[in-house]
């Protein structure tokens, strides 16, 4: 009954994510709502944005399906769990879907994510009546509005959110199966098939982009879900792998531009992932590079919750070594591609 009821969530995620753009994208055009390049960008020319209120509306739908079906192990706190998750994926893009049309001030645009992490943060405290952990909420403000502004800032690339959304949300659907919560299941696979519905779109001839409204939605969905699942007691492993690289990324460009005196909210290509695709990389492979690695940091911190004493130490520490694999990789691969370029004009 249960394995129905997650094809009909995923399926209810994947179809409208691959249909509404078609009905979207003609009004969205229509009415100028366009991607002007800047120095952040990595194309050329204006494009659709805001294409990510399909996905907006993908995601939620089968967010609140899941909450009317079977739920094992947890039932009622689960699909409680599922309508707060509804509620900050709804609230975030409602944020975006603003900055997008209007725009709004950095002031209000924190305090709203910080506001929406918060009223999350209490509400799944609550829910457990044995562990009033209300000490966490300015903690899971500060991280929901952090990783909606961290997918924001990787929203870079053709292909790289969408990827992201699907690995992530795969992976978290994998720690519900193993930690027995039904509704992490549910919700990774709504993550998942969401944004893997949105990428057609996104890679095909006529690109759109996301969005403010569809990268505050990724970074506002894995985040919730995210904490949530640290809140019922899944290992950390499960839950901080996934998003390892994409944290780190955003944490050393951070940290580079801050020793640096830049002003670090200013519009720019320094993330790993635009230097990759500055030294010669097409979107699409430097998108690879980036989702490699996530998966590759998510299967050792799988290895690491599920091994020995050896296991995981041993996982630990080549996770580390991807990580750091993975900052390398501009470097690597200019010098290769210029090799490769000399070797072809010899």
């Amino acid at each position: 009954m249960e394995t129905w009821a997650q094809i009909t969530v995923g399926a209810i995620a994947l179809t409208l994510a691959l249909v509404l753009p078609a009905f979207v994208r003609p009004l969205l055009a229509r009415a100028g709502v366009l991607d002007v390049p800047n120095a952040r960008s990595s194309h050329t020319r204006p494009t659709i944005r805001g294409m990510g209120i399909t996905t907006a509306v993908a995601l939620p739908a089968a967010v609140l399906a899941a909450v009317f079906l079977p739920q094992s192990g947890n039932g009622r706190q689960g699909s409680l769990t599922l309508v707060v998750i509804l509620g900050v994926v709804v609230a975030a893009s409602a944020i975006g879907w603003i900055e997008d049309i209007r725009g709004l001030s950095v002031k209000l645009r924190a305090g709203a994510q910080l506001a929406v992490g918060g009223l999350a943060t209490a509400a799944v405290a609550i829910l457990d009546p044995g562990e009033q952990q209300l000490w966490l909420i300015p903690i899971g403000a500060i991280a929901v509005a952090a990783y909606i502004n961290v997918a924001n800032f990787m929203d870079g690339i053709n292909g790289i959110s969408g990827t992201h959304g699907l690995i992530v949300g795969g992976f978290y659907a994998y720690a519900g199966h193993v930690a027995g919560h039904a509704w992490l299941v549910y919700a990774g696979i709504a993550i998942a098939l969401a944004f893997a519905g949105f990428l057609p779109w996104n890679l095909g001839r006529n690109k759109v982009f996301l969005g403010d409204v569809g990268s505050y939605l990724l970074g506002a969905s894995i985040a919730v879900t995210a904490m949530c699942a640290f809140l019922a007691g899944v290992p950390v492993e499960y839950i901080f792998s996934p998003v390892l690289i994409y944290l780190v990324d955003t944490f050393v460009t951070f940290l580079r531009r801050l020793l640096a005196g830049e002003r670090w909210y200013v519009a720019h290509r320094q993330h790993v992932y635009q230097r990759l695709n500055i030294v010669g990389l097409s979107h699409i492979q430097a998108t690879g590079v980036v989702g490699c690695a996530t998966i590759l940091v998510s299967l050792l911190g799988i290895l690491a919750a599920e091994g020995g004493n050896v296991t995981q130490v041993v996982a630990t520490a080549a996770g580390f070594a991807v990580v750091l694999g993975y900052l390398r990789t501009p470097t690597l691969f200019q010098g290769y591609l210029r090799r490769r370029a000399a070797k072809a004009g010899s």
